[in-house]
């Protein structure tokens, strides 16, 4: 039975250099847009599976979403966004210019982070895994840009490539795809258009 599967990344968070970068939590328009959503579910409305990954912002973003529902919250640790643990904190501007070779030279591993490529095989893998089960309604699946961006390259069949990224903003965007052709009929939307149906 075809479903429509939807992939949420979280929105702004509060960035603490002092803590591990799975640990940082979403700030304040972050936390406002989560419960926005919650009380407006629109087209989330028939979902029936919330899977996230284990960081911190993304639980927060996703178990609102899942309270709201009525369903129990599936972690999936496996989810996680590109590990950049080599790096730990970098500075915005510097944080860009690794993330741009980071997609730039998805074979290879920048500055000791996890290569595109490996990152795009894991979080594809997982996606699939969690779509064969059989399990009929509506998939929400909450994480990060990064990794979802290499999902949407992955599902349309282009390369890896960061013009296919969510965009400015912060985050808190999301694409869709049904389960039987596995291909997002449009690019991706801020999360406040689920809310108004879109």
């Amino acid at each position: 039975m075809t479903k429509t599967v939807r992939y949420l990344t979280h929105p702004q968070v509060l960035i603490d250099p002092a803590k591990e970068i799975t640990d940082w939590s979403l700030n304040s328009v972050g936390t406002a847009r989560v419960t926005a959503l919650a009380r407006q579910l629109g087209s989330l409305s028939a979902t029936k599976r919330v899977i996230s990954s284990a960081e911190r912002k993304a639980l927060e973003t996703a178990r609102p979403l899942a309270t709201a529902l009525g369903v129990s919250l599936e972690i999936r640790p496996l989810m996680h966004e590109n590990d950049r643990s080599s790096t730990g904190f970098l500075p915005p501007e510097e944080f860009e210019k690794t993330a741009d070779a980071f997609f730039a030279n998805p074979s290879q591993s920048v500055r000791g982070w996890e290569t595109a490529q490996d990152a795009q095989r894991r979080i594809v893998s997982e996606v699939e895994l969690c779509l064969s089960d059989g399990v009929t309604g509506d998939v929400l699946f909450v994480g990060h840009g990064g990794v979802g961006t290499l999902i949407f390259c992955a599902l349309t069949g282009a390369t890896i490539d960061r013009r296919h990224d969510q965009g400015p903003g912060g985050g808190g965007c999301w694409f869709q795809f049904d389960s039987t052709d596995r291909r997002p009929p449009r690019p991706w939307q801020v999360m406040e258009r689920l809310a108004q149906g879109g």
